[in-house]
């Protein structure tokens, strides 16, 4: 059957079209992406504006087609932490119902880095062992660990890259005290979880997921996407340490320029890379691998595992 997951983020709202169907591996048919940045267009309030509203119904309008046109004949839409932790998030659904027909389901941080967790353990299998999971959202970072398919510990911190870089580093390029402080920021909220995991003892595999890592591995060497999704890609933290103060130094039109990293995320790719290099470090991880199965991905195969139980 054709499947549709409609992924209302903090930066995009984002359909993916698959042809799958239970005990079988998804198949992409179609990708729709149009760019909201939801994490940035609330007011001072943390309400989504009628502006905001009024653009996401319209991109959900155009998803709709778009999944109509490719013939879906499920579709499962989903909001993550920007409606989520939206003031009116109660009647900004209600709009999107009433104008749309379609019902967006709020997924909690623990539910994203749940089914997050889940796509990489189908991804890698059984044989990846223990695996902690390092998911870096616009407005959410999500850490999952655990053996089998649902992980013994997950967390979500509100440190996405779309949110700090609007919090924390309004300039550009940014101001080197407004980086140390974000720096401070991070590792203290990263650091409170670390217990939390430490005491299931150390991973043996550990990945990364999310447009922010994906970008920070191309930066550092690792193959272009136009390369296939079975090329195994790697971030060393080394490399990320040494990329770090060069992206500082950078204005977001220079970070736009760099190789894998598009205009649209070149703003936010220095607090991603903020993020990514404190969750290496104080999790005391030197090299992770990049999985390209995410929270959408997740979405399906548990869809898929209730229809095999139906």
């Amino acid at each position: 059957m054709r499947l549709g997951v409609l992924d209302v983020g903090s930066n995009t709202v984002h359909l993916l079209v698959v042809d799958a169907h239970p005990g079988a591996r998804p198949l992409p048919a179609h990708s729709h992406k149009a760019e909201l940045r939801l994490a940035q267009l609330l007011d001072a309030d943390g309400a989504i504006g009628p502006e905001g509203v009024d653009r996401l119904v319209g991109v959900v309008h155009e998803a709709l087609q778009a999944a109509e046109d490719k013939g879906v004949e499920d579709l499962l839409p989903f909001a993550t932490s920007a409606v989520r932790e939206a003031r009116n998030a109660d009647d900004v659904l209600a709009r999107v119902r009433e104008e749309t027909g379609v019902e967006l389901t709020v997924l909690s941080g623990a539910e994203e880095a749940r089914l997050t967790f889940l796509a990489v353990r189908r991804w890698f299998g059984w044989s990846a062992g223990k695996l902690l999971v390092l998911d870096i959202g616009g407005g959410s970072l999500e850490i999952a660990y655990g053996i089998d398919e649902e992980p013994d510990a997950a967390v979500s911190l509100p440190l996405g890259a779309g949110r700090l870089t609007a919090a924390w580093l309004p300039g550009d390029p940014p101001d080197p005290d407004d980086v140390r402080a974000l720096r401070r920021h991070v590792r203290t909220e990263i650091a409170r979880t670390v217990g939390e995991f430490s005491r299931f003892g150390a991973p043996d595999h550990v990945v990364a997921t999310s447009k922010t890592f994906k970008q920070l591995a191309r930066l550092t060497g690792a193959a272009r996407s136009a390369e296939g999704l079975y090329v195994q890609r790697e971030l060393k933290r080394a490399s990320l340490e040494s990329w770090v103060p060069r992206l500082g130094a950078m204005s977001t039109t220079e970070r736009a320029e760099l190789p894998g990293v598009s205009v649209g995320r070149a703003a936010q790719l220095l607090a991603g890379a903020l993020v990514a290099e404190a969750a290496m470090d104080l999790f005391h991880v030197e090299n992770l691998e990049i999985c390209p199965w995410a929270l959408r991905e997740g979405v399906i195969l548990r869809r898929l595992d209730h229809m095999g139980q139906d």
